[in-house]
């Protein structure tokens, strides 16, 4: 097949290569051509995991990030494109297909994360885009899916990440109401800064995202489904705990163990789990070692006796730009009048092109 392609061309002037060139450019459009919802998912941690723990306990941890996407996507009608590397590209037929997907596929790692110690579990960065793709039903290629996976590679562990152009394509206003807008985000390969939404597939209600130290210290609670707590902030060259408890007289701070306790993330909320003899009060509350108890914004914390905090859920203040900070409210017109007005960014790149393959066993 291939020589007699070389002889038709051999056997055509200039001007009938140039034509059937059009004809073939727009018989590849005509039948390849398909607008599809394309999402990426990438393994966060990965390279280091490997260094720490070995070339098998890595194979394991990517192995049950595939396995728990084939769960996700059982329903939703979506397909694994291809798992090379780190990571999966997955397509679907809505944008409302892969959100439903992507949202499982977090919610089964946090999951399977409770019976994990913190440095074996999984954490996942996912990207959504909405765009045109060249697909055979076994090859996807094109434009969106090279910004789908550099949209990904920009989010944080535990977040998922949408374009502009998923978030239009979104069919249920509901889903529209978890996305906050985001500030220009700059994307490898694409000249002007991208316009990305988070979605907010956690209940923001019944999850403290803050905690507030009485020494007036603040700390971002990191996206983890075990948040550890105590004095010690490293041993053996490796993070000790996730927030590191200290007060201004030392000696009060050794009366706080190196350990002493964990937030644990459970579908309904948070749950604090005291690990150490010292004391550990929630709401005036002691909670004896090994003992769990319900945790919400709001909630107080006293360590020790020496050293309290406030868990928190913050509110936008008065004049704080509501695009970053906010979801989009009830009447989301003017926010998304505000993006309409923007063009959509073009990304230019070299066609990615991947097949599907059998999972791996």
């Amino acid at each position: 097949m291939h020589q007699d392609f070389e002889n038709l061309c051999d056997s055509l002037g200039m001007t009938e290569i140039i034509r059937l060139q059009t004809m073939l450019s727009t018989a590849l459009v005509r039948r390849f051509e398909r607008r599809m919802a394309v999402s990426f998912s990438d393994v966060v941690g990965s390279t280091p995991y490997f260094a720490r723990f070995g070339d098998e306990a890595g194979r394991k941890l990517q192995q049950r990030h595939i396995d728990l996407l084939h769960k996700a996507i059982a329903s939703a009608g979506g397909r694994i494109v291809d798992t090379a590397g780190d990571g999966a590209f997955l397509c679907f037929q809505t944008v409302d297909e892969a959100i439903a997907s992507v949202v499982e596929l977090q919610n089964l790692i946090s999951i399977e994360n409770l019976t994990r110690t913190r440095e074996h579990q999984l954490a996942a960065r996912i990207g959504v885009h909405h765009g045109s793709v060249l697909t055979d039903g076994i090859q996807v290629t094109g434009d969106a899916v090279n910004y789908c996976s550099r949209v990904a590679a920009t989010a944080s562990p535990g977040e998922i990440r949408l374009t502009k152009e998923a978030f239009f394509a979104l069919a249920d206003a509901r889903q529209r109401l978890k996305c906050r807008m985001l500030p220009p985000v700059s994307v490898k390969g694409i000249e002007r800064p991208a316009e990305l939404m988070m979605y907010q597939w956690r209940d923001q209600s019944i999850f403290p995202t803050k905690v507030r130290l009485e020494t007036g210290r603040e700390y971002t609670l990191p996206d983890q489904d075990i948040i550890s707590f105590g004095r010690l902030g490293e041993k053996d060259g490796n993070l000790a705990n996730d927030i590191v408890l200290q007060c201004s007289d030392d000696l009060a701070t050794l009366q706080i163990s190196r350990w002493h306790f964990e937030l644990r993330r459970r579908a309904s909320g948070f749950v604090i789990r005291a690990v150490s003899d010292a004391p550990t009060l929630l709401n005036n509350h002691l909670l004896s070692k090994g003992e769990e108890h319900p945790l919400a914004p709001g909630d107080t914390v006293r360590v020790g006796n020496v050293l309290s905090m406030r868990f928190e859920a913050p509110l936008p203040s008065a004049g704080q730009d509501n695009r970053l900070e906010t979801l989009i409210p009830l009447d989301p017109a003017a926010v998304l009048d505000e993006i309409a007005r923007k063009p959509a960014e073009a990304p230019q790149d070299k066609p990615h092109v991947l097949k599907s393959k059998p999972p791996s066993s």
